[in-house]
This record gives C-alpha cells, structure tokens and sequence, in this order.
C-alpha cells in the first residue's frame, strides 16, 4: 500500500509584495545616503614580487671564473688593480674627437625669387636683382631744398595779391544790391500793399492802351514777367519768365510796364532792406480786350 503527500503550492507574488519590496530597498538607499555610509577600498602594500639586479658591462674576459662574484657582467671576469674596492674594468671613455676650426664662412648668396611671367609680360619678365629687390631707403628719400631769398619775397607777394584780391571781392560782394523777390502769393503787408498798388496801376495803363493788333487779330495769351524796380520806382530790368505764345502780346506787355512807370517810391520799411524788388506776375490778355494782372 502506497501512500501519496500532496505538498501545499507557494503563494503567488502579489503586487503589494513587490510594493513592499521596492520600497524597503528605497528606505535603505536613503538610508545610506543621509548617513553618509561608504565602502572604501582597502588596498595593501605589495612588496615588489620581481627582485631587481644590478649588471656591470665590461670589455675584458678573462679565461679563469672568479670564486666569489662581486658584479654581474655579460662576462667573466677575474679582479685585478691597487685598490680595496672591488671595480670592474669597464671600458675606458671614447675619445672626444679635436674640435675643428670653422671653415671660413661662405659668402651669402641672395635669395632670388623668380617672376612669373604673365601673359602681358611674358616677353619682358626678368628676375629681380637684390639692389631693385629692397630699395635703398636713403636713396629714396630726397633731401628737402631750402627756399631761396628770392623764393621767399615771391610766395610773399603772391600771397598778399591773393589777400587784396579777396578783400575786393568781399567789398563788392557788401556794396551790392539787395534784392527782394515777391509774387502773387506774397503774404507780409508792406510788400503785398506796394504790389497791389503797382498791379492797379499796370493794369489801367494797360486797358486804356491795350494793343491794336492783337485787338484786329483777337489774341489772347497769359504771360509771366519779371519787373526789377529801384527804390525810387524806376524800372531797373524786366524779363519775360514765359511767353504767351505770341510775340504781339509779350511785346505789348513789356511796353504796358515800361509806359506806367515810374511807379510809388518804396516806404521806409522797405526801402531799408531792400535796394532791388522783383515783382513776378501773370498778365493775361482776355478776349474783349482787356488786360488782367491777377496771377
């Protein structure tokens, strides 16, 4: 008769096993870390496992072995000499060779660096000698010549001429005229009053004296001119800006102006700044026969 034992299974690993578990080897980690708990490695002294030796080279041989050895040697050697130390006869030091007087020095030679001939100079390429190599800086610097007495008085005078010169010119410059130039759109009283008056005054003279031919031909054009006045209201220029296209009505507009004048002197407040007034206006010549100076 059998008897057969049935053995109880393991319990299976549950997940709080291995919770627990892993958290029992982060509270020794931390542990070990906060205490400040490290293993050192202990290292011990090795004694040297290889014995060294000490080997003397010799140049003799000797055909008898000695009975006691004082060196090691690639040869035998028997002892021999007036002294108490043991030495072994090792070879005598080489000879230094003479020290040989120097040669004489050899001249340098220059270093010449060839050019490369370009397809310009190809023909005329040559190698550079030293002397046109690295000029001689105190060939190319020229001695700086003293002026002569003469020299002198000359780039004197010619400087005191240039001086005159220059004063005259600044004198002219100072004596002349001063010159205002206003228009149709000039705003500041005492100019804008002057030229309505002369504007009025053109145009009167104009209309009782408006061309006869361009009357017959019934013409009509604008033009610009420019009239220069003195202080006294002379005409001292008139330019025509731009023509009207014929030569009829800017040639009867330029008399208009020259048979109105003179004009009304300048008043004090111009007169003391300016020698020259420009008056720059358009004259039209409408149909119906009459002059208008209104641009």
């Amino acid at each position: 008769m059998s008897v057969t034992a049935t053995l109880p299974l393991p319990a299976p690993v549950t997940a709080y096993d291995r919770l627990g578990l892993t958290l029992f080897f982060a509270v020794v980690v931390h542990a070990l870390l906060i205490l400040g708990v490290r293993f050192d490695l202990i290292t011990l002294p090795l004694k040297n496992p290889f014995p060294s030796m000490e080997i003397t080279l010799v140049d003799q041989r000797t055909p008898d072995a000695p009975a006691h050895a004082d060196f090691l040697a690639q040869a035998q050697q028997q002892g021999g000499g007036n002294v108490d130390t043991p030495t072994p006869l090792t070879p005598p030091p080489a000879a230094q060779p003479a020290p040989q007087e120097p040669a004489a020095a050899a001249q340098p030679q220059p270093e010449i660096t060839p050019v490369q001939p370009t397809p310009k100079n190809r023909l005329t390429a040559k190698t550079p000698t030293p002397r046109e190599a690295i000029p001689d800086e105190a060939a190319s610097v020229a001695p700086a010549e003293t002026p002569s007495a003469a020299e002198l008085v000359a780039r004197s005078m010619q400087i005191d001429s240039l001086s005159a010169a220059l004063d005259e010119s600044r004198a002219i410059y100072a004596k002349r005229p001063r010159q205002t130039f206003i228009s149709a759109a000039t705003r500041e009283y005492k100019y804008a009053s002057y030229m309505e008056a002369w504007r009025r005054k053109v145009e009167t003279i104009g209309n009782l004296n408006y061309p006869d031919e361009a009357r017959r031909r019934n013409l009509s054009g604008s033009l610009i001119l420019d009239v220069a006045l003195n202080t006294d209201g002379s005409i001292n220029n008139i330019t025509l800006r731009r023509s009207s296209g014929h030569r009829v009505l800017d040639d009867a507009a330029i008399a208009i102006v020259r048979l109105a004048a003179p004009f009304a002197e300048f008043p004090d407040n111009i007169r003391k700044e300016t020698d020259v007034l420009h008056i720059t206006r358009t004259w039209q010549f409408l149909r119906g026969n009459r002059l208008s100076g209104g641009g």
